[in-house]
Order: C-alpha cells, then structure tokens, then sequence
C-alpha cells in the first residue's frame, strides 16, 4: 500500500477567452462559468473542454459572477452598477437591478437564505432578499475605500467577512431587519498595503480566514483571537485569490505575478508553484466533494485536478475506517438492519459513526492484518489507532508506511531511510543504493526504484529479488503465494515461491545481484488499466479504467458488472459472497462473487475434477449458465453443455459437438417457448449448413425446409437426384415468387411449359 506524498496536477480543460474576472462551478453539472471583462459570461464543459453556453450581459467589465443552482440561476455584478440574474438554461433575463453608485467588486450567494451579498467601490456592502423582489434589506458601511470581496462564515451563516483597499478585513453580522445599516463586529489591521480577498476556512476545526494583499503576502488569521497566525511570502506582485481547499490540506493563492501557489494547509510550507504563461491571476474556484479547481486568468480558463479522488480508506471483516478531512468515521457491513438488503450496485445504508479527529491529516488508512489496529499516514508522520476507540498505540515520522502479512511495519522518511519495526519496536534499518521513490507492504517488503523493484526480508535487510518493472501497486494473495504488480497499461501475476527461498537462504549459496531467480514465476501478464485491485482467494479481481469489475481466475478474465461511475474495490465478506466497492461520495455498494465458484474454477485450472465436483454442489443453479460458458472457454463443450440451462447456448454447443439431432430438439424448444409462428430460420439454416458438411442429407432437408431456404434445398435435391424435391421446391418457389428458383426446377424436369408460365406471371418476358 501506498502514500500520496505529493499533490499530483492534471490539466483537466485549458479554454482561451478574454479577461477572466471570476470563475465559479456547478455543483452537480460538468460545467465552470467565466466572468469576462469584456462583459460575457462563458461557461465550458471541462470534461470536454467545449463551450456549452455564451451569452453577453453587458458591455462593460462582469467583475464577479455566481451560479445559484436552487433557483437555476447565474447572478452578475458588472461595472455598470448592476445586478443581473439570468436563467443559465434558457439564458433568459430573470431580473435586473442597480444595485449600488459605483464598480460593483463581488458578491456572495447565501447558503441557505435566500440572501445575496454585493460589495462596491462605493465603499458598502449591501444585502438582498430575492424572495422580496430584491428587496434591500441592509448596507454595511465602515470601509475607507473600495470593498474589494466579502465571504459568508460556512460555520454561521448569520456571519460574513470583508476586505477593503483600506488595508482592513472586518466581520459583520446579519441581523435580519429590513432597511437598517450595520456596524462591524471587529476588524483585522496588519496587511500594509490594500486587501484584495478574504475566505473562511470550510473545517470546523480551525476558526480561521484567510487574506491576500497587494503587499504581495497572504495571512492566515484565528478570527476568535483576532491575531495573526501566520504570513505566507513568495508571491512577486499583489495577491489577487486565496482559499482555503474545502478537502485537502492546502491554500491556493493566485497572483498578478501569473502563478499559483500551492501551500500546505498545517505547516504553510510552500508545495507546488503553477504557471500557464497566461498572464495574470484574477480568481480561483473549487468544486466541493471534489479535487477539481478552476483559475481564471487574463488569457483564459484553467481548470485542474489535485491530487487523486481515491477515497482514504480500509476496510477488514466488514468494518469501514475511512477520513472526511481530518475526521475519521466508521461504519459495520454487518450491522446492517436486519431486511435491510442492498441490490446489486444499490448504495449500502450504512449506519456511520464519528469516531474523533486524527492528529494528522490522512492521506492513508490500512488496518493491521488482525483488523484490531489501523495506521494512519500524512503530513510526514504516521500514528497507529485502536480500531474500536482511537486511541493512540504509537506514532512517528514517515512519508510512507505499510504493513507486513505478519504484523511488522516499515516506514520511510524523506532522506530514503527505511526503517521496519517489530511489535512496536525498531527491529533494523537500511538505506537502498538507489533513490527509493515508493515502498509497499505484504509478504515481502517492497521498494521501488526508478525502473524496477526489489523485494526484501522482512527480518532483515536482505534482497530477496529484483525486478525489472515499474509497478505503481504491489497486491499480495492472502496466503502470500501470488502477486500482482500493477503498471500504467498493464499488470503481471507472479508467483511466490517462499520454500525456494527459504531453501537458498539455508543453503548460503551467493547470490546475484538481482536476488534469488526462483523467488518468483511469471504467471500471467494482462493487458488492462487496473484502478484497483484484491485477491479473494486463488481469483484476482479489479476495477478497470473502463470502469468494469473483472475477475482474473488462472489467466482467464470474466466481466462481473459494467460501472456506472468510477469505484474503487473495498473489501470482500465470504459470509455474504459480496464484494464491496465504494466510490468518492463514500457511498458503498455491493457486487456478488461466490467463493465456492472461485474455488470450482480454480480446481478445472488445476484439472482437479474431483474438488471442482465437490464446489459445483454448492453453487446455485442461477450461476450454471456462467459456469457453462467458463467450461466452454477452457474447451469443455461436453461438460459445458450437460450444465447449461441456456437454450441459446446449447444449441451452439451441440452444433459444435455435433450433436445435431440434439440441436434441432432445441430449436423445436426455442420455437415452442418464443412464437410457434415465428422460427428462428437462422439457426435452421446454420444447423442445415452443418448437417450438409457431415452427409446427414435427411435432416439437412428438414432444416433448409424449416428454414425456407429454396436455393439450398435445389441444390440438395439436384445433386442427389431426387425429382420429387426439385418439383416440390419449385412449387415452394412458385408459390414464394421466386421465380429464378421455379424456373429452374421445372426446367431441370423438363417441362418447358410450366417455367414459360412462371415467367410471363413474373413478367420476364425476355428471358
């Protein structure tokens, strides 16, 4: 198992325009709304990167524009001193308004209330009602200069902040009076030039807002102390946008300078820095429940995607640990309400329970192998939890952990020192004489290098084997004995052969550089994109970037569910015969896989017939036509057919068998059970086809008769010599219009007049 120590970027959409102003998402639509100082509103598709909808509001500067998704609408503030609210699926204008005497600088939808704030360069703030017509319900004047941005508190929304060129951030309060003016609660003063934005921080464990300046810094505040915690450097020109992001633990800040600045959200260290070469910084969006971000830029969109969606999560013997930011949280598939059953691929009701805040923030959870411990990993440091009450076992630096199958555990840190741990203590460690860039844990201890990975002891530093791939997953069987190393486009089975190894190490004989050769066999390499991966049993089963749910038993892949959206494979409860997928949302949903069809299908692998007979019994007769189709596969048409329960696939399979007599008996059936008026004269056909390749002519010419198939049947009765079936097929001819066919048969029995008739009916004079 893995740790994501870094936050990995990818462009999502890159959309060119004018100015961008502000840049805002939909909540549930694949879309991202641009302001434009050109006085447009774009809003792109950024999964297709295509422009979905355009309209103009005016032709001045829209400096801030936000959807309102309750209400289908877009509101805008613009430099004409206006208000706008337009439907965005008609585009219709529903209202309009001026809202203040100068530059209208931003506003900020309400939550919940049907309440928007607007902020100006006439220095006030004023708040609207659009359930009483826009009503003006109060202004907020104390600012000495243009307002430049005002946010709601998300932990009260009764709350909001502003920031001004004054230099100030002041904290207001609703009151819920129509037309008074209101007074500050406190103000913030430390930045020594204008403040351009301000935003609460969304968890509720830290009562901060943050703030960008045109001094080029951004401060961190605790709006309970009113003191300044922190002051964040790096920016060359003003800060235009900063925030907090809603689920991981980073600040975004933008700035004229034209970059980005990713900051980590406990330690402020400065993480990543961003540059598209698009000029100038005005806005930055995030779309919550989601790793999605938008800047908006002089040049145009950017929307990126940070870090993976992938949910922090594990799960042993039903029990679901998982992290909501800092908040860890469990649920029990086995306290399930009883009648309460999820259908296949239904969302599980699960009873969720708080179980505390972590002392980290957790970028990895992964149980202990006896399930009664779990290890969290993150900001540089990892802390083992009792699995029923939180309680700290122990803790310590590491950028990376995972887990032995015996218990053990091995950390790394960022100088590539790999140390592994025995019941809580430090047992031995070493440093790789390669730079290590991940390390997973199992039967061995994996560490990876720049184009391979070694495998070593877990009692002491001693390489087992070196290979040369580059997996980005190591998943061990339970027992041990396989394992799947998981590259971009594709994965390889191997298998381990722990008594080879233990052999070599007993005997002390040198070995090469690249450890023990018998230590593991290539079993299988597949060509597929795996997302995620488990073992039940002898079977691997994954979840493909195609989004399907494959089960790999012996090299044989078999689709168990196409997705409906990406998952991630959770768990498996051989109780329930139920695997157990859970996607971003956290929404946990399950699949069916029995065990005792593993075990059948791993016994034909093995050519066990004998175990697979003794598997076979406890299988429900609703799998038979899957195990049919799987006995096929592996060339048992027999065996095949005496299971299946598919009137479809009995008839290929006796077609293939020859056993053609069977197969016409099963038509018969098919015609029986679908519509007697109605036979199915395709496979009549193909079973005539058949029977005519072994010499079987009497039913060939039931079957080309059933089939209505003259051009056969004349060729079968000419070449047999059987006049009775040239006249009788060319009466069937007549009968059908098909004159070429009557004229032939009556021509071949040499009555010239019959076939003159069928052609002056058929009006083929000339021939």
């Amino acid at each position: 198992m893995r740790v994501v120590t870094s936050f990995l970027l990818l462009n999502r959409a890159w959309c060119r325009s004018d100015r961008v102003k502000c840049v805002d998402f939909h909540p549930s639509e694949p879309w991202t709304l641009s302001a434009l100082y050109s006085g447009n509103i774009f809003i792109w598709d950024y999964n297709t990167q295509t422009l979905v909808k355009q309209f103009e509001v005016c032709n001045l500067p829209v400096r801030c524009a936000k959807f309102v998704t309750r209400k289908q609408w877009i509101a805008t503030a613009s430099d004409d001193m206006h208000i706008r609210v337009f439907n965005y699926n008609s585009l219709e204008k529903a209202h309009e308004f001026e809202a203040h005497t100068d530059y209208i600088r931003y506003i900020a939808v309400h939550p919940t209330l049907p309440y928007l704030l607007s902020c100006s360069d006439d220095m006030s703030i004023k708040l609207w009602d659009w359930d009483k017509n826009w009503q003006n319900l109060q202004a907020f004047e104390g600012h000495a200069h243009y307002v430049m941005m005002c946010q709601w508190n998300p932990k009260d929304t009764n709350i909001f902040a502003s920031c001004s060129l004054d230099r100030s951030i002041k904290v207001w309060g609703v009151s819920g009076g129509a037309g008074g003016t209101s007074s500050c609660h406190f103000t913030l003063t430390g930045h020594q030039r204008g403040v351009n934005c301000v935003e609460y921080s969304p968890g509720g464990e830290k009562p901060y807002i943050i703030s960008g300046s045109d001094d080029r810094t951004i401060k961190i505040w605790d709006y309970q102390t009113k003191q300044c915690i922190q002051t964040l450097t790096g920016h060359t020109n003003n800060v235009s946008y900063a925030l907090f992001h809603p689920a991981l633990p980073i600040i975004l800040t933008g700035s004229e300078d034209g970059t980005v600045r990713i900051w980590h959200g406990s330690t402020y260290r400065l993480e990543a820095t961003l540059s598209y070469f698009l000029e100038r910084v005005w806005s930055i969006a995030v779309l919550k429940g989601s790793n999605t971000a938008a800047l908006g830029y002089d040049e145009g969109t950017v929307v990126i995607k940070l870090g993976s969606e992938e949910p922090v999560v594990s799960m042993h013997s039903g029990k679901i640990i998982w992290a909501k930011g800092n908040e860890i949280q469990t649920a029990n598939l086995k306290l399930l309400d009883e009648g309460v059953t999820a259908r296949e691929g239904e969302k599980v009701p699960l009873s969720v329970k708080d179980m505390g805040a972590a002392e980290v923030f957790p970028q990895y959870i992964a149980h202990h192998p006896n399930g009664r411990l779990f290890a969290v990993c993150g900001d540089g440091e990892f802390v083992i939890y009792t699995a029923q009450a939180l309680r700290n076992k122990s803790y310590g630096p590491a950028l990376e952990f995972c887990w032995a199958h015996s218990g053990a555990y091995a950390t790394r840190d960022g100088n590539g020192k790999i140390t592994v741990f025995q019941d809580f203590k430090e047992s031995f460690s070493f440093k790789p004489p390669f730079t290590v860039e991940e390390t997973y844990g199992g039967r061995l201890l994996g560490v990876r290098g720049g184009d391979f990975i070694c495998f070593y002891d877990w009692t002491e530093y001693r390489l087992i084997r070196r290979i040369d791939v580059v997996p980005k997953d190591v998943i061990w069987s339970e027992e041990g004995s396989s394992v799947v190393l998981i590259c971009p486009d594709s994965f390889y089975v191997l298998r381990h052969d722990k008594d080879a190894v233990q052999a070599a190490l007993i005997s002390g004989a040198q070995m090469d550089e690249d450890g023990i050769e018998a230590a593991f066999d290539l079993q299988h390499e597949i060509n597929d994109k795996v997302v995620s991966g488990l073992w039940v049993g002898d079977c691997f089963v994954y979840v493909s970037h195609a989004q399907r749910l494959t089960c790999l038993v012996a090299g044989s892949q078999e689709t168990l569910a196409h997705l409906d959206r990406l998952q991630y494979l959770l768990g498996y409860m051989p109780e329930q015969s139920k695997l157990y997928l859970i996607d971003k949302e956290l929404n946990v949903t399950p699949y069916t896989l029995h065990m005792a069809l593993i075990e059948y299908q791993s016994a034909i692998m093995r050519k066990d017939f004998p175990t697979a007979e003794t598997f076979f019994a406890q299988l429900p007769e609703s799998l038979h036509n899957r195990i049919a189709r799987f006995l096929e596969n592996q060339g048992y048409q027999a065996e095949a057919l005496q299971i299946s329960k598919d009137d479809e696939h009995r008839f290929e399979l006796a077609t293939q068998l020859g056993k053609l007599q069977m197969a016409a008996d099963i038509i018969v059936s098919i015609t029986a059970q679908a519509n007697p008026g109605m036979p199915p004269r395709g496979k009549w056909k193909n079973l005539g086809d058949v029977a005519l390749e072994q010499g079987d002519f009497t039913l060939a010419k039931r079957c080309f008769s059933e089939a209505k198939d003259l051009g056969a049947l004349f060729l079968l009765y000419t070449s047999v010599g059987d006049a009775e079936g040239v006249l009788s097929t060319g009466k069937l001819a007549e009968e059908s219009n098909i004159s070429n066919i009557a004229t032939l048969c009556y021509l071949l029995l040499g009555d010239a007049k019959r076939a003159l008739e069928v052609l002056i009916s058929a009006n083929r004079l000339p021939e």
